[in-house]
């Protein structure tokens, strides 16, 4: 699987195409199941299931070790 926080603030509409959306500014994204073999990755899966949350929404936010590190698709550190 994957997680990662979208940085790519030049894209602001969602497309509907993951590849686009899991990277735009303000969202995060995780992926279940099979990991790319070129990130090193050994695991086997029968799925590899995008998920992606848009956190510029009022509330939404990151934390970690008790601190906000990422709040309304915006980071805080």
């Amino acid at each position: 699987g994957e997680f990662a926080i979208g940085t790519n603030y030049g894209i602001t509409d969602f497309t509907k195409n993951m590849l686009f959306d899991e990277k735009m500014g303000g969202t995060l994204h995780c992926a279940l199941g099979f990991g790319f073999p070129d990130s090193g990755s050994t695991n086997q899966s029968a799925i590899h299931w995008d998920i992606l949350k848009d956190m510029t929404l009022p509330g939404s936010k990151v934390i970690a070790d008790g601190k906000v590190i990422y709040e309304e698709g915006q980071w805080k550190i």
